[in-house]
């Protein structure tokens, strides 16, 4: 994670709160058609897996699970979990070339500096291997703030995300729209696209 103290010590703090927030991980539609998308022994990475609620679930389902994230109490949460392969990472320390068939970066991207996505995605298209599955999920809006907790947001339009994923080599092919209440308590709308490498 492009490196926010405030941000990574709000989830510190609050691992286990977040952890329960997000408990019902695995009956996510788009978690299920990602999983779906994919083969069996098929490698993927979580990119900023939080307590590893969906990495979990895809090694449950017979995917070789990669998952990393900046908070190392969410690191040691999704590390306990059976098949996942878990590590302390940044955005910024995502490397490599043609490494993995998917990549589910959910509701994470969204705490980097607006400044340094297209940055982070370059670094992603290339791991993703050719005509692998890309998910990602932000929440919508425009610009970029703290929120009632302190953590850092850059928010997006749809058509902007789709726009930044095309721009890095990837076809958006499908995406859903909602709203629910994050860990600050505030209902926000969101988006998630899927898309091929």
């Amino acid at each position: 994670m492009s490196a926010d103290d405030t941000t990574l010590g709000v989830y510190a703090q609050k691992a286990d709160d977040y952890a329960a927030m997000t408990s019902e991980a695995a009956s996510d539609p788009a978690l299920i058609a990602f999983i779906g998308g994919l083969p069996k022994g098929a490698r993927v990475l979580d990119l900023g897996c939080g307590p590893g609620g969906s990495a979990g679930a895809m090694a449950k389902a017979g995917l070789v699970v990669a998952a990393t994230d900046a908070v190392p109490e969410m690191v040691a949460m999704a590390e306990a979990l059976d098949g996942v392969n878990a590590w302390q990472a940044s955005f910024d320390e995502i490397t490599g070339e043609d490494l993995y068939d998917g990549i589910w970066a959910n509701f994470s991207l969204l705490h980097a500096p607006k400044s340094e996505m297209p940055r982070h995605l370059a670094a992603l298209r290339r791991a993703l291997k050719p005509g692998g599955l890309f998910h990602i999920g932000m929440k919508t809006g425009t610009g970029e703030k703290r929120d009632g907790l302190g953590r850092h947001y850059a928010y997006y339009t749809e058509e902007e995300l789709c726009g930044l994923l095309k721009v890095n080599g990837m076809t958006p092919f499908s995406s859903t729209t909602g709203a629910e209440k994050g860990l600050d308590g505030v209902e926000a709308p969101w988006v998630v696209i899927a898309a091929h490498g």
